[in-house]
């Protein structure tokens, strides 16, 4: 800005530099300061021209980890505090759910939806979009309408049918795919009385990520379906073990219902 007096340029450096923590490195040169650091110059740099919009593309790939889970959380206080708006391109789905106040997916250049990032969760309007985001079960099924809002689903020749209600409109024999979140499929010993949909199957791979534990869990057909517990005490006796023979089960809304 070739028309802005010295003390008003100084003012507006510090300000910046305020802004994205960068205060104690401001004589630095840029070889002498972190990668992260580096990242949050450029964007000081861009944020001097107080723009009305900001494209950031990939704006924490070079980060490890944990610096970039802080600098995600950085992003959002300078986006909040300046009101600029930002439009993030990322390849990373959790840091898309973390900074986004809106989310749109995309998938060969075409926009599929746009949606609060727990639309996109909760809401998905295709598996592509389902499958996008976290980890999803897919069970490919035919439609037959049971009452109001209300379906059940053949999935497999030699199983009963799934219930699961849809607000979206199905006709007897529509092809469709359940998509069910891991975390609200329950896995137990026992059949339970009151489930909308059981199904027995057998322990075949387990995934112990510290907080969570993920069962894959093979049914009668081949197919396999993830069913996640949370790990709250300590010491918890691993309650299944491979090859176990388990029920897994869920509600009639904890599924959406999807035309592909």
């Amino acid at each position: 800005s070739g028309n802005m007096p010295k003390n008003d340029i100084d003012d507006r450096v510090n300000e910046m530099l305020k802004l994205t923590r960068l205060e104690k490195f401001a004589s630095r040169k840029p070889h002498q300061i972190s990668g992260g650091q580096r990242q949050r110059v450029a964007l000081a740099r861009s944020l001097a021209k107080a723009p009305k919009l900001l494209l950031l593309d990939e704006p924490l790939g070079a980060l490890d980890a944990k610096l970039r889970q802080a600098t995600q959380f950085e992003l959002m206080d300078i986006q909040e505090k300046t009101g600029t708006t930002f439009v993030i391109v990322t390849h990373d789905q959790e840091e898309a759910m973390t900074v986004a106040s809106r989310v749109a997916v995309m998938d060969e250049g075409r926009i599929i939806q746009v949606a609060t990032p727990q639309r996109i969760y909760e809401m998905p309007e295709s598996v592509y979009v389902a499958d996008f985001i976290g980890e999803v079960n897919i069970i490919r099924a035919k439609a037959k309408p049971a009452g109001e809002n209300k379906y059940h689903l053949t999935w497999s020749d030699n199983q009963p049918p799934l219930t699961a209600m849809s607000e979206r409109p199905f006709s007897e024999g529509d092809d469709c795919a359940l998509a069910i979140r891991p975390e609200k499929i329950a896995i137990n010993a026992e059949r339970p009385a009151d489930a909308d949909n059981a199904i027995q199957g057998k322990v075949h791979d387990i995934a112990y990520l510290g907080n969570l534990s993920t069962y894959h869990v093979e049914l009668p057909g081949g197919q396999m379906v993830k069913a996640q517990t949370a790990n709250t005490r300590r010491v918890s006796r691993r309650s299944f073990t491979w090859e176990d023979t388990v029920w897994i089960s869920w509600t009639a809304t904890a599924g959406v219902l999807l035309a592909e």
